[in-house]
């Protein structure tokens, strides 16, 4: 059975069964500031689950895209780990709970297949319960008739399930298939996990829980507003068992990648391994890594996940470079995601079609990265041969730690690659140093995710007054004022009857017009009068959906709860908002029809009369570019298109060509803002009502604020020309200092900047020849120190690093070679003191080196090589100290 198929009955089974079915959220958890990633099915229906949102349905189905990269390293190495998974998922909002999530589990598993069903054989399935789940053991004993022998307890670690932060939680009971003893040992899920494989997880989500520190250690709070069902059956898990093969690897929508990386690479996969992973050669583990890796970059990308080096786009840059790693381990030298990547994509577009309409910007980005990790590689390949050089030249036969660690983690260099070269040279590498350096970054990483995890914030206070009084009115798009009625006064989440002159608060009313930050677009201010008080609002927010808060101070009088209201918007502040989120829908276009439609929007910041936009592209834009796109908008505000807004449908609106952004998600309706016929895009937002109203659209610059994303900054309207009037001024100013037109003032200070950079490039030759002047004066002083001919000076304060280096070399130069020599320069700059040492070839015979000596004056700072090092960051009093240290040091 394809997976296609298995997703399709899934959801058709449960949907038969009262479920609605909801789509799969976007991959990057945007909502979520604990999650990088969707981790669960279960992510996207949190809020329901804790009774901050009312459910809009009491059962849900969903398939749902899901990253997980914990055990990264064991994908690949066993049967069930993959990064990227589809997780099928039934969902309960206070509705059925254990018998039903059972019973239905049961019933598709068992059912024939030519019923609609799995066709699993019920004699070879096994379950595990938590602990002291009675319950459960009799639902699964007596109701569904599985013997006893087959139900297995365990403990919280593997039977008590939580998204690993605070928030819901729950027991749940497991299904196991029984594979067979070619898969490893007899005894049930305890003793093989390969053998004995779940495939179905069902939680029963009853319990809130607090913070911890593992999967075991952290509180119980109390229960949820409901018992609620949340199931998980590994979609690749059960096409594996279905399909016939031995692991997620070798299902239809993976094997390809595999076979395809298999022949590029000359490799047989499973020549030499066994059924169980365990038995797998190491060439089938590289081959599964691939396969898993590319997937999952084509569905990140794929999701608007771009190469970076933090957060999600760290994780996508490390899946990348491991898979080209392993495909270069397994032979292959050239590109490898040109033969990779669109085999994916024609496994995945059938579930996900989207992955083939924007492929040329999932292969610019997933290709461009694997360009810049060769050339890391070549980078990170001359730096090692360097340190080997190094290890050899002290005598050494091993390859220090913390080298082999800074390989990898400031150039990328994968330590199996620094391992296979220093081998080829006769070293060996020292990898428990390796090991120790990594377990120290990786506590210190994992420490600082764990500081930045804060569970879900408790809006129960929302919560209430969202159901006391239903969804809030928000009459923003058609009125700037209105009369309306004071609901609840909030102040740290506590009910208030009233608030009294001075006092900041939250105000939340039946109706407003004030428009709540989103979108990328600023809240409104404004005042709310209520009788004789007044309350000035410099804040709004929706801090659960239908709800929607004014935060503020009270400036005069008393606001209190049931009290009719007048509210008003600062309509000066709106309109200015309102032009800059229209011109931002106006670059977006302009952007995409001048650079392609992979540029696509990736956040942006709409100010009174200027706007920010982020946007995914892999290269600076050139200026022509930055030219036509201005110019093309402002052929649309002299066109005064009118600005339409509209509802309907998600689907509708792809139909008319809306844009959508990445990893958003919309419901079933959504609001469709039109400029004319240039622009459309799904928006939440306020606009001007005609295009004409921006007046005009002056980009400042453009920037790049991350690996392949951009940000245009640009002004609107007054603010525009205001800019303009003063660069106006400017030049102006400049042509009478020059003497000239306008138009040739360019050409005047590109001029003047050429003269002042040849006067610099003179005065820099002047100084360093009346330094290194010098020279001979200073090695014809030369003292003898202990056999050696020493030369301890000062350079003169501001000096160069580069100049100092050069000085202490033409000294050195300068002293007879068979003499033992060293130079020791000081210098100042900035309050502090820095010192170079040069030692020359018969000084290093008699066993003095440079690196030594600057360590040892700088009580262990410093570097370089036994010729020549440099050191400093001590006050700059102290350069006399360091001269005389170096002298100590030769005689000691």
């Amino acid at each position: 059975m394809r997976t296609a198929e298995i997703k399709r009955r899934f959801l058709a089974f449960f949907e038969a069964n009262g479920h609605t079915v909801v789509p799969s959220a976007p991959l990057p958890a945007i909502d979520d500031p604990n999650l990088l990633f969707v981790n669960a099915g279960m992510v996207q229906f949190v809020p329901y689950f804790l009774g901050q949102v009312a459910p809009p349905f009491p059962r849900a189905t969903s398939v749902q895209k899901v990253i997980r990269t914990p055990d990264i390293d064991e994908v690949g190495k066993t049967s069930r780990h993959g990064t990227f998974f589809q997780m099928n998922g039934n969902f309960s909002f206070g509705d059925y709970f254990k018998e039903k999530a059972i019973t239905m589990a049961w019933d598709l598993s068992t059912k024939p297949q030519d019923q609609g069903g799995f066709g699993l054989d019920g004699d070879r399935l096994w379950a595990t319960v938590y602990l002291d789940d009675d319950e459960a053991i009799d639902i699964w004993h007596k109701q569904i008739g599985l013997p006893l022998e087959r139900i297995v307890r365990r403990g919280k670690k593997d039977n008590f399930w939580s998204m690993g932060i605070p928030g819901p939680c729950g027991p749940c009971s497991e299904l196991f298939l029984d594979r067979g003893p070619e898969y490893g040992r007899d005894g049930g899920p305890d003793a093989d996990e390969d053998r004995y494989m779940e495939f179905w997880n069902l939680v029963f989500m009853q319990f809130t829980r607090g913070a911890g520190t593992d999967k075991e250690n952290y509180p119980i709070l109390g229960e949820l507003p409901a018992k609620s069902i949340d199931t998980g059956m590994g979609l690749e898990r059960i096409a594996s068992i279905l399909q016939g093969v031995d692991n997620l690897y070798e299902i239809d929508e993976v094997r390809p990648i595999l076979d395809r990386a298999a022949e590029m690479t000359g490799k047989q996969y499973g020549a030499r391994s066994g059924h169980a992973a365990s038995d797998s050669a190491p060439d089938d583990v590289r081959l599964r890594v691939i396969a898993d890796h590319v997937r999952t970059a084509l569905m990140l990308i794929g999701d608007g996940v771009i190469p970076s080096n933090e957060g999600r786009g760290y994780v996508l840059r490390r899946i990348l470079r491991r898979a080209i790693r392993s495909v270069r381990l397994l032979g292959w030298n050239s590109p490898a995601l040109p033969e990779l990547l669109p085999v994916a994509r024609d496994c995945m577009s059938p579930s996900y079609p989207e992955l083939a309409e924007e492929y040329g910007r999932i292969s610019q980005y997933a290709y461009g990265e694997e360009e810049a990790f060769l050339s890391t590689l070549r980078q990170g390949t001359t730096i090692l041969d360097l340190a080997i050089d190094e290890t050899r030249s002290a005598g050494g036969r091993t390859l220090s730690g913390d080298k082999a660690f800074a390989l990898h983690d400031t150039y990328g260099f994968p330590i199996d690659l620094t391992l296979e070269i220093a081998a080829e040279q006769g070293l060996e590498v020292d990898t428990e140093g390796f090991r120790r350096l990594m377990s120290e970054q990786r506590s210190r990483a994992k420490a600082d995710a764990q500081a930045r995890k804060t569970g879900h914030a408790d809006l129960s206070a929302y919560r209430e007054v969202l159901d006391a009084g239903g969804k809030v009115d928000f009459t923003g798009y058609h009125e700037v004022s209105r009369e309306t009625r004071v609901r609840a006064v909030l102040s740290g989440g506590n009910g208030l009857a009233a608030a009294e002159e001075g006092e900041t608060v939250e105000v939340v009313l039946d109706a407003t017009p004030f428009y709540a930050e989103g979108g990328g677009q600023q809240p409104d201010s404004g005042l709310i009068t209520v009788g004789g008080g007044t309350f000035e609002v410099f804040d709004v927010q929706s801090p659960v959906p239908g709800l929607i808060v004014h935060r503020g101070r009270v400036i005069r009088g008393e606001i209190q709860v049931g009290s009719d209201a007048f509210a008003e918007i600062d309509v000066t502040r709106r309109r200015a908002i309102s032009r800059a989120h229209t011109a931002t829908h106006l670059v977006h276009t302009a952007i995409r029809n001048l650079l392609g439609q992979s540029a696509t929007q990736a956040g942006s910041l709409n100010a009174p009369g200027r706007l920010r936009f982020d946007f995914n592209t892999p290269a600076a834009v050139p200026q022509s570019v930055l030219n036509d796109v201005e110019q093309q908008i402002n052929e649309v505000l002299v066109t005064d298109l009118e600005v339409h807004a509209f509802i309907t449908s998600l689907e509708e609106a792809r139909a008319s060509g809306a844009m959508a952004l990445f990893g958003e998600k919309y419901g079933d309706e959504v609001r469709v803002v039109e400029v004319g016929d240039y622009a459309r895009e799904l928006c939440g937002g306020t606009h001007a009502s005609r295009s004409g109203q921006l007046g005009l659209i002056k980009i400042l610059h453009e920037a790049s604020i991350g690996s392949g994303v951009r940000r245009i900054e640009a002004l609107v309207g007054i603010d525009a020309f205001n800019f303009l009037a003063r660069e106006h001024l400017l030049v102006s100013q400049l042509a009478d200092l020059y003497r000239v037109p306008a138009e040739q003032v360019g050409d005047r200070v590109q001029h003047t900047v050429a003269a002042l950079r040849d006067a610099e490039k003179e005065l820099e030759k002047l100084r360093a020849q009346l330094i290194l002047g010098n020279a001979a004066g200073l090695a014809d002083g030369a003292r003898d120190v202990a056999g050696v001919a020493y030369v301890g000076a000062e350079v003169p304060e501001g000096t160069s690093a580069g100049d100092v280096r050069t000085l202490a070399q033409e000294i050195r130069g300068k002293i007879p070679a068979a003499r033992p020599a060293v130079v020791a320069l000081a210098a100042r700059s900035g309050g502090k003191a820095s010192l170079v040492v040069a030692v020359n070839g018969a000084g290093r015979d008699r066993g003095l080196s440079a690196t030594d000596l600057v360590k040892g004056a700088l009580s262990g700072r410093g570097g370089g090589n036994a010729d020549l090092a440099q050191g400093g960051g001590v006050p700059a009093q102290e350069a006399p100290k360091l001269i005389s240290a170096i002298e100590a040091l030769i005689t000691g």
